[in-house]
């Protein structure tokens, strides 16, 4: 239950933006510009403070952003590491999944992969009190909905 303290100083959220940023390349146009421009929200603001967090990134990396907008044109965002099937791609060395999923093996991947991709996600909002296991399992899913094969050892 709330307090009337906290239903006080609520601000009126007017939307929540969802974005695929590249890391470090936060600019003022398109699809950043136009996506914040019609809410009245400070671009530069939001570049500057988005380019320092995903600095630790490489270059490119697809980043997934949640803008919230207020009313009085503030803004909070969160930003989420990227999705398991951009890892899965890299870790396979593939630049796409196999067209026929569980017919055609598009390539294989070994159990210390997941493993890795898994404590990445790990620091994730929506991951973090998931275990490291069940993690492991959801990627390894995906995997499998993709074509890529996982192995205890490559051969």
């Amino acid at each position: 239950m709330s307090t009337l303290k906290e239903i006080l100083t609520r601000r009126p959220v007017v939307a929540t933006i969802r974005l695929t940023v590249p890391a470090g390349g936060a600019k003022p146009a398109p699809p950043v510009g136009p996506a914040l421009g019609q809410y009245r929200l400070n671009l530069m603001s939001f570049c500057k403070d988005f380019n320092a967090r995903t600095q630790k990134y490489k270059p490119d990396t697809p980043m997934a952003v949640t803008i919230t907008a207020f009313q009085d044109n503030t803004f909070e965002f969160t930003v989420k590491s990227p999705s398991v099937t951009w890892y899965l791609k890299k870790a396979a060395g593939i630049e796409s999944g196999s067209s026929r999923p569980g017919h055609v093996s598009a390539s294989t991947i070994t159990v210390k992969h997941v493993y890795e991709i898994a404590k990445i996600k790990q620091s994730d909002p929506y991951c973090q009190y998931m275990s490291l296991e069940a993690i492991s399992r959801s990627i390894i899913g995906t995997a499998n909905s993709m074509g890529i094969k996982v192995q205890r050892e490559l051969d």
